[in-house]
């Protein structure tokens, strides 16, 4: 029998601690479940509620802090996992992931950016991590981040 991956355990190794559900914005659910699928709102890039990466990605940032910023969303999005799930063991797969980077106009390395989130999806899961996604830039994002990610995850 093939060991089971251990996502969390896989996290504190690249010393990652996730934070506890956050709190909408606006008038709206972080997510939804229409079984075996849970639909993720989108978050931005905070850490204890705190905007870390804002302005435009290519010209205010870097692509690396863009990378980073997605980085950071994924986080995000796990620690809610985690609230839903209990164990994110409980991940089949990740279908699919939507990211929106804040980018300058002239910014066409959005698939860059975006690797943040799923190389960390990727390293954390494995082949479960593996997933379809869009890289899209946008003229603005809530409150000035430089990325805000949403997932859709299969659960059992």
């Amino acid at each position: 029998m093939e060991k089971c991956i251990q996502v969390e355990e896989k996290l504190k190794e690249l010393n990652i601690q996730l934070e506890s559900l956050p709190k909408p914005s606006g008038n709206y659910v972080p997510y939804t479940i229409v079984e075996p699928m849970i639909y993720m709102s989108g978050v931005t890039p905070k850490v204890n509620g705190v905007l870390q990466y804002k302005g435009k990605v290519g010209l205010d940032l870097t692509k690396e802090e863009g990378y980073q910023a997605a980085r950071q969303c994924i986080i995000n999005q796990l620690g809610t996992l985690k609230a839903i799930l209990g164990d994110l063991d409980r991940v089949v797969n990740i279908v699919k992931m939507e990211g929106f980077i804040h980018a300058a106009s002239d910014f066409y390395d959005l698939p860059y950016v975006l690797n943040g989130a799923s190389d960390l999806l990727v390293e954390a899961f494995g082949e479960k991590g593996a997933h379809a996604r869009s890289a899209i830039g946008v003229a603005a994002l809530p409150g000035g981040a430089a990325v805000e990610v949403e997932l859709i995850v299969r659960y059992e």
